[in-house]
């Protein structure tokens, strides 16, 4: 059989235009440019095993999305110094390749992950977003206090069955931990929210989102979205937040490539497949 070699890609994209990460037949996806264009340069069928660390919902962005795909070693050696320069010149402008890099063969991107970190973009602004911005910012229609929105963000930090704020899907986990989630201000008065985890289900960032920004404008107590996490079930009283304001900024993996393998396991003995 011929040797065959693993290649990280590091990607980025404008999700406006696509239908989320996932092939879908009718519909343009990111996964289905990228699978596209490596068939024109390198062949129909040569790269195989497309597989995402977090599959982004219809209109999310990504400016640290990464996947892996394997090629045979013949192949990668005849176009690695081209490569990244045909694919820039090939796919369309709203999806980028920043990089490709040989790994090693029992690196995954999803399974072998640590954490997800996902940053969303609000304005308070009377006027609404800048009209540059209108597609990476959510323009709200209420004032949101910064200390209320980090106060709610507190109560959900750590370890939780987050049903609440997922979309269940049978057989999955809806427990959680998050690392990491607040949120700032920019000095041109935009709020970004940072939010981290060891995996996210679907919806649930802007889940999130959507329930701290109640807590924010002040509709709700800013120990609501908190007390939220005794639930079940999807809370109905949750709404989420519109997808173009939130991007993925960075996938982590361990830092010794010998525990790539270790981490997959531990990650596939933890949880059954889950959304990015």
């Amino acid at each position: 059989m011929d040797e065959r070699i693993r290649l990280r890609l590091d990607v980025s994209y404008d999700g406006a235009g696509f239908s989320g990460w996932a092939p879908q037949p009718t519909r343009r996806t990111v996964a289905g440019v990228l699978v596209e264009t490596l068939d024109l340069v390198l062949g129909a069928g040569t790269a195989t095993g497309l597989t995402v660390a977090g599959r982004t919902d219809a209109g999310v962005h990504a400016t640290g999305q990464v996947c892996h795909l394997d090629l045979p070693a013949e192949v990668w050696r005849e176009h690695e110094g081209r490569l990244l320069r045909r694919l820039a010149r090939l796919l369309p402008t709203d999806v980028r390749v920043r990089a490709m890099t040989e790994v090693p063969a029992d690196f995954d991107a999803r399974f072998s992950a640590t954490f997800r970190r996902y940053e969303y973009r609000v304005t308070d602004a009377p006027y609404g977003a800048e009209p540059l911005r209108r597609h990476e910012v959510l323009a709200w229609p209420r004032p949101l206090d910064l200390a209320a929105l980090n106060a709610a963000a507190a109560g959900l930090v750590g370890e939780h069955d987050f049903a609440a704020y997922c979309r269940r899907k049978e057989n999955a986990t809806t427990l959680r931990e998050v690392t990491r989630l607040d949120w700032r201000r920019d000095p041109d008065g935009i709020l970004v929210a940072t939010v981290q985890a060891d995996a996210f289900c679907q919806a649930m960032v802007r889940s999130l989102v959507g329930a701290m920004l109640a807590a924010g404008d002040g509709r709700r107590a800013v120990q609501w979205p908190g007390s939220l996490l005794d639930r079940q079930e999807r809370s109905s009283e949750v709404t989420v937040a519109p997808a173009h304001g939130l991007t993925l900024v960075a996938v982590g993996y361990p830092a010794d490539p010998a525990d790539y393998a270790r981490r997959a396991d531990l990650t596939r003995r933890l949880r059954v497949p889950v959304e990015g």
